[in-house]
């Protein structure tokens, strides 16, 4: 079995460019700039990396990623790797690795560049009131069937549905 899938959560480097191919299908091509974060285990020290990836998306999802993306947009591309190569006019052979987008999820409005936000999460959140969060009567409480409860379980619940008595 093989599995070649890519899943990338980063702000946009560049305006997407929109062009058609010569048979009008549409594509969009940007980078894509994603972080890792971590302590280094000998100094402590907090770090952080950098990579640069080239996105591809082609037809409605292009045209969706030029309406919607912009330079500092948090976007999750969901897609696969893809290398091509081509010999440049000096003779040169050249290779190019792309992210080809299956996928797309935009990010919330509060996180675009248009807000001025530019940490992950926005960092000016309202605190949480004591109107905002619902009393215990509220809740709903689902639990699983606790040994001494009926064995049945909600079946015998006149609002609920028998499993059992559905005819296939």
């Amino acid at each position: 079995m093989n599995l070649n899938k890519v899943i990338l959560v980063g702000r946009v480097t560049q305006d997407p460019q929109l062009r058609n191919t010569p048979a009008g299908v549409p594509v969009c091509s940007f980078g894509l700039a994603t972080n890792r974060i971590w302590n280094d285990r000998t100094s402590g020290e907090r770090k952080k990396t950098t990579e640069f990836h080239n996105i591809v998306l082609w037809r409605r999802l292009a045209e969706t990623a030029s309406q919607y993306l912009r330079k500092g947009s948090l976007v999750l591309i969901e897609g696969r790797l893809q290398t091509r190569n081509w010999e440049d006019q000096s003779g040169n052979k050249r290779w190019r690795t792309e992210i080809i987008g299956e996928g797309m999820q935009l990010a919330p409005k509060s996180l675009s560049p248009a807000t001025g936000q530019t940490e992950s999460f926005p960092t000016n959140r309202p605190q949480a009131s004591s109107q905002q969060v619902p009393s215990e009567e509220e809740i709903p409480i689902i639990e699983e069937n606790n040994p001494g409860d009926n064995p049945e379980g909600i079946k015998n619940n006149p609002g609920e549905i028998d499993i059992e008595k559905i005819p296939f």
